[in-house]
């Protein structure tokens, strides 16, 4: 390809992520429940105040493109956000991955769920083979600088949060389970409660009194007692509900 004057932009020149694949059926270790559960709860309570729904973009399991030199090069994150960002690709697809030299916006915050297998990657603990793609760590660290990344083990329940200092990881102290991040004016925490029927923690946002955000359903729930302690004052004032 003949270089232009000036240098067309990459949404031109390189791939789309209608180019590039978004799944291989071959690859093992298919999301286990929890991986599908976890995920799921932290998409329904991720809403952070200071960016519109429309600018606000998060994805499990999908294929996050991070390196214009080596197109096919890939992470699958368990779960992470973008924002500032549209929430869908040019405001009206779907998106098949996540490209970000198309997108041009790196994610603010990865969390991973730790497996069996996977632990010495997740925690930056492995070394990058010769002539083999970088590790999750030096991805998320070095090439896409994403500011908040979270590691959670549900085996023992342990929580582990770093940010970006500088041009490096430095881990939080957890004392108390929950990290507050100004950027999304929200915070990530341990909870423990119910959640598609299952007790146990799970991680979850919090906003910024300190309370868990609800779920969709949660706040169905909440309108339907709010309506029925409603109707039960009207009643005892004498008043039928059912005839307003």
């Amino acid at each position: 390809m003949y270089q232009t004057d000036p240098p067309r932009p990459a949404k031109e020149t390189l791939p789309t992520m209608y180019d590039l694949p978004s799944e291989y059926p071959e690859d093992s270790g298919l999301p286990d429940e929890f991986h599908l559960f976890q995920p799921q709860l932290l998409r329904e309570t991720f809403y952070p105040p200071n960016y519109p729904a429309e600018e606000v973009f998060v994805a499990s399991d999908l294929n996050l493109y991070y390196d214009l030199r080596h197109t096919l090069w890939y992470k699958r994150p368990d779960w992470f956000a973008a924002v500032g960002v549209s929430r869908l690709y040019e405001q009206q697809n779907l998106r098949l991955s996540y490209v970000i030299w198309q997108e041009g916006v790196a994610p603010f915050v990865v969390v991973e769920l730790l497996s069996p297998g996977t632990e010495k990657e997740d925690l930056g603990q492995t070394l990058r083979e010769i002539n083999q793609p970088p590790t999750k760590w030096e991805v998320y660290e070095r090439i896409l600088r994403v500011p908040y990344y979270i590691v959670f083990d549900r085996y023992t329940d342990k929580l582990q949060a770093f940010q970006l200092v500088a041009d490096r990881y430095s881990e939080l102290d957890l004392s108390t389970p929950r990290l507050w991040m100004p950027g999304l004016e929200l915070g990530l925490g341990l909870w423990q409660g119910s959640y598609q029927g299952i007790e146990r923690l799970w991680l979850r946002w919090y906003d910024a009194s300190g309370n868990w955000l609800p779920t969709p359903l949660e706040k169905l729930e909440r309108e339907s007692q709010r309506a029925k302690r409603l109707a039960a004052q009207l009643r005892e004032l004498g008043v039928d509900p059912d005839e307003l």
